[in-house]
This record gives structure tokens, C-alpha cells and sequence, in this order.
């Protein structure tokens, strides 16, 4: 009777373990603090995708696939949105957006909407320019917690209508901007666009100095390019914070599709210039005692990513030395910080 009752009861706390697995929350900030690689697949109609994808607002339901480290199996359906502009029209994935709540039912119902960068084109380059601005957001997260935090994924994208083979790639996932938010104490600014000089002073000081410092001149406060903003929820009277992203056409990543405007009269992203304005000596070196602060972290982020050629990493370290070799040095600091802020 007793070994009867022990059965029945295992039996019941084993059906309270498997329905509490399935219906905790998952865990978003968790997820991203995550820096293992987290594999996945993602079935949809592929071909309506492809031919469809480039109109703006376009999306298309599919299933997201994966096992969870607990040893979930997880088959959500999700919706995909088309997002982005240029790469829209010249990758061969469109930028999406993938929705987890799009049904209330899903395992990762929690994550909500997330941003997917994926690789432009299938080859190793791409892969290889895909990791360097991974490594972009990485970096500027050892410079500010104001920032966004990403999780690199390999994606098996497989096509519903078996009218297109499987294709394997790498990408990473953004956090969305209210976790950004969260995370900060703070809100998302949702009171139209700001001239640059009307957000936090610091903040943009070390966003100039970081776009700066990556070689990215392809970014705007005041129409929101490539640039969101968050506001603290404790500090009524203070300014918005900016949040930068989408480095891909900076001289750290250097892709061959980037090209400068040819209003900053520079040939390439690899030549540096200075976006920011005016701010006195003191107030560089700052927010430049952070950017020195971090630097052994940075080239060690670079040098121990084991998804980067060597030629990368010496690529990529080489590019930052010319920033500490500026910022290490008084005279080209006023040269480039001050000399050559902008004034408009």
C-alpha cells in the first residue's frame, strides 16, 4: 500500500514539475546575459519571404524552433516582420523583427519582439562582418550600461513549401529598447525626435566619442537614425539618454557596401570624424577615462572571440589603436574633439 501511495505520489510531483517548466516565464534578461551561442530554426514560407520581404511593412507567420537548456523542446509559432531599409534591398535575408507574442500560447511568449541581424549574404566574409559588429555592441556595453545587450545565434532558416533548401547561417538577436529601458530605471522617449544638444550631456558626449572611436558617421539624434532614446523615471527634470546602434557601416566593421556621405569629404569608413559638438576639455577626458578604463576589456573581447579570423582580430585592434593613440594624447585630443566639433 505504501510503495502504491509513494508512485502515485511521484508520479503527481513529476506533473507538477513538467506543467511548472512550461508555464515559467522565460527569462529575457537571462537570455541576454547568456554569451553562449544559441541555436535555432526558423521555418516559414521562404519563397513568399523573399519575393515579399522588401516591401516595407511586410510580415509573414512561421514556427521557431529550439531546445532550451533545461531540455525544452519548444515549437513556437511566431510572426516575422520586415524591418530595415538598405539591407532589405540588398541581402539576401530582409531584416526582420520576430514576434514571440504574436499568440499567447509560446514557450518564449516572454521575449516578446526581437530584432534579428543576420548575415547579408552566404559566405564566409559576411559571417566574418556579421561577428565584428556583434562585437561592436559588445564593446560599447563595456562602456555604457545605457546600451543595447545582443545574443549571437545559429540559424537554420528552412522553407515550409520544401521549394527552398535549407540555408545555415550565424546572427544575433538586439534587446528590445524597453528592456534597454528596464534595465536603466527608465523609459522610452516617445515625445518625437530632439536636436542632438537637447539630450543628456555626458551621455552624447560618450556616444559621439564611441561612433568616433568605431569610425561611424551613419547616425542622426534628430531624426532618429540609427539612434533611440530613454528617459529616467527618477529624475523628472533631466534630458533623454541616447542608445546608438546598427554599426555596420562603421570603419570597425568596414564593409565593402559601406560608403560615406560625400558631404564629410572622406574616401572611406575607415577615416574617422568627429560628429559630436563642442564640449571643454574636461568633459572629454571624462568620459575618455572610460574608454581607457575599458581598453585591455575591449582587445581582450576581440582577441578571445573564437568566431574571428586572426586577420580580423588584427584587423579590428589595429583600427582601435589609432582611436588610443588620439585620445592618449592632449594635443590631438583638443585637435580632434574640440578643433573639429561640429557647430551645426
Amino acid at each position: 500500500m505504501k510503495l502504491l501511495l509513494f508512485a502515485v505520489w511521484l508520479l503527481c510531483a513529476s506533473a507538477f514539475q513538467i506543467a511548472f517548466s512550461q508555464s515559467a516565464p522565460f527569462d529575457r534578461s537571462a537570455f541576454f546575459g547568456d554569451t553562449s551561442l544559441f541555436h535555432a530554426t526558423l521555418v516559414t514560407n521562404l519563397v513568399k519571404l523573399l519575393n515579399h520581404g522588401k516591401k516595407k511593412g511586410y510580415n509573414i507567420t512561421g514556427n521557431f524552433l529550439t531546445t532550451l537548456p533545461d531540455g525544452t523542446a519548444v515549437n513556437d509559432l511566431v510572426l516575422i516582420e520586415k524591418r530595415g531599409h538598405f539591407r532589405s534591398d540588398f541581402c539576401y535575408i530582409p531584416p526582420i523583427k520576430i514576434i514571440f507574442n504574436y499568440k499567447d500560447s509560446g514557450r518564449l511568449n516572454n521575449l516578446k519582439s526581437v530584432k534579428l541581424v543576420s548575415e547579408c549574404k552566404a559566405s564566409s566574409d559576411h559571417e566574418q562582418l556579421l561577428f565584428k559588429e556583434f562585437l561592436c555592441y559588445k564593446i560599447y556595453n563595456l562602456i555604457s550600461d545605457r546600451s543595447f545587450q545582443v545574443r549571437l545565434l545559429k540559424i537554420r532558416w528552412e522553407d515550409s513549401g520544401a521549394r527552398k533548401n535549407p540555408l545555415d547561417e550565424y546572427g544575433f538577436f538586439l534587446e528590445d529598447l524597453k528592456d534597454v529601458a528596464f534595465r536603466n530605471n527608465c523609459t522610452v522617449w516617445k515625445k518625437g525626435n530632439l536636436n542632438t544638444e537637447q539630450t543628456d550631456r555626458r551621455q552624447m558626449t560618450t556616444v559621439a566619442l564611441f561612433e568616433y572611436m568605431i569610425g561611424n558617421t551613419d547616425w542622426a539624434v534628430t531624426v532618429s537614425h540609427n539612434t533611440r532614446l530613454i528617459l529616467s523615471k527618477e529624475d523628472t527634470l533631466s534630458k533623454p539618454y541616447v542608445v546608438p546602434y546598427d554599426f555596420d557601416y562603421s570603419g570597425l566593421v568596414n564593409t565593402y557596401y559601406s560608403i560615406p556621405d560625400e558631404k564629410l569629404e572622406i574616401e572611406s569608413v575607415t577615416q574617422r570624424v568627429y560628429r559630436g559638438f563642442p564640449r571643454t576639455m574636461p568633459e572629454l577626458q571624462q568620459a575618455l577615462d572610460t574608454f581607457r578604463a575599458q581598453k585591455k576589456n575591449i582587445y581582450d573581447l576581440i582577441n578571445n572571440f573564437n568566431y574571428l579570423t586572426p586577420r580580423n582580430k588584427r584587423e579590428m585592434t589595429g583600427f582601435l589603436d589609432g582611436f588610443y593613440e588620439i585620445i592618449d594624447n592632449p594635443r590631438m585630443v583638443k585637435s580632434s574633439f574640440i578643433d573639429k566639433a561640429r557647430l551645426e
